[in-house]
C-alpha cells in the first residue's frame, strides 16, 4: 500500500511523522472522510470529491492553516492513491496537519504537512438500526471553536461521548447542543422524520455535512419537504422515523434513543428510500447526479 505525502508515493510503513510534531500535541490539524465505491461501469468513482477538498481548505484557513499545495494537487493525490493501491469500496483520509517545530501555540511557522491515506471500508455502524445514547458532553460551543469547521482537535469531544455509550452498551452517540437542542451523532448528522417531512439541525452548531447536503437535495427531487430547525430531544424520541448521515456512516437508521424506540425499532420507509436511492446514486446508476462523481481512470 501507498501513501501520499507532501506530493511523494511512500510505502505504508515509511508514513511517519517526528513525536515532536505540533499537531500531535495540540490538535491544530484539519482532516477529511471521503469514500470511493466501485461503480456500475466497473471503474470506481470518488462521491463529492472536489466538495470535500473545498471543505478541507476552508478548515484550514479557519485555523490559520496554510495548505502548501493547490486543490488540483490534492485532488489529484486522491485519485491517485486509489489507482495506485488498486482500491474500488475505499475511505480516504486527507489531512493537513503542523509538523515539527516550535511547541508554543502560535505554530504558523511550523511545517505544514498533508498526506492522504486510503484503504478498504465497509459499513462503519452497519446496516441495522442502531442504539443511541443521548451523552452527557455536549457539542462543542461555537463561540469557542469554528464550528463548521473538520479539525483534528474537536473530536476529543466525539471520543468521550463514544466511549460513555459504548460502555453503556449503546451503538453511538447523540450529543445536544449548548442550547440543549439537538446537534449531531460523534461522526454524523441527524435527521427526523415526521409526517413525511424530513427534519435537520440548522447549520451553526452542527458540522455542514456533505452528506447531509447531499440527502437534503435528494429528498427535495423526490419531492419530500425537508426543514432545517431546531429539534428537541423530546421531538426527536416522538419522531416516526430517525437516521444518521456521514460518509463513513453514509445512511443508517436509528432504531432507539435511550430506552425510547424509534418506529418499533424498525427502519422506516423514508430511511429505506433514500438509502437505498443513495445506493444507486454512489454506484453511478442515476445519471442525474453524475456531477458528484469522479472516476478514477
Amino acid at each position: 500500500m501507498k501513501v501520499w505525502f507532501n506530493k511523494k508515493l511512500v510505502d505504508w510503513k515509511e508514513a511517519k511523522i517526528h513525536v515532536l510534531t505540533h499537531t500531535l500535541h495540540y490538535g491544530g490539524g484539519v482532516f477529511e472522510g471521503i469514500r470511493s465505491y466501485e461503480t456500475i461501469s466497473k471503474i470506481p468513482a470518488v462521491f463529492r470529491l472536489k466538495e470535500h477538498i473545498e471543505r478541507l481548505f476552508n478548515s484550514a484557513k479557519s485555523i490559520y492553516l496554510k495548505i502548501p499545495f493547490s486543490k488540483k494537487e490534492i485532488i489529484n493525490g486522491v485519485l491517485k492513491v486509489i489507482k495506485l493501491n488498486k482500491l474500488k469500496d475505499a475511505y480516504i483520509r486527507p489531512i493537513a496537519f503542523w509538523g515539527e517545530g516550535k511547541i508554543n501555540l502560535d505554530p504558523r511557522k511550523n511545517p505544514v504537512n498533508v498526506s492522504i491515506i486510503a484503504f478498504p471500508f465497509g459499513a462503519y455502524l452497519g446496516e441495522k438500526p442502531v442504539r443511541v445514547l443521548v451523552s452527557k458532553y455536549i457539542r462543542l460551543h461555537p463561540k469557542s471553536v469554528i464550528a463548521s469547521s473538520k479539525v483534528c482537535g474537536y473530536y476529543i469531544n466525539s471520543i468521550l461521548a463514544t466511549i460513555e455509550a459504548h460502555d453503556k452498551g449503546y451503538d453511538e452517540a447523540l450529543l445536544l447542543d449548548y442550547r440543549g437542542f439537538i446537534a449531531e451523532g460523534s461522526g454524523e448528522n441527524i435527521f427526523i422524520v415526521k409526517n413525511k417531512i424530513l427534519y435537520t439541525p440548522k447549520l451553526g452548531n452542527i458540522l455542514p455535512g456533505i452528506t447531509r447536503e447531499s440527502v437534503m437535495k435528494i429528498a427535495k427531487d423526490y419531492h419530500f419537504k425537508v426543514v432545517e430547525k431546531d429539534i428537541t430531544l423530546n421531538e426527536l424520541l416522538n419522531a416516526d422515523e430517525a437516521f444518521f448521515t456521514g460518509t463513513a456512516a453514509e445512511i443508517v437508521p436509528i432504531g432507539q434513543v435511550n430506552n425510547r424506540l424509534i418506529n418499533k425499532g424498525q427502519e422506516g420507509e423514508v430511511t429505506r428510500f433514500l438509502k437505498e436511492t443513495f445506493k444507486k446514486i454512489v454506484r453511478g446508476e442515476d445519471k442525474r447526479y453524475k456531477n458528484w462523481l469522479t472516476y478514477v481512470k
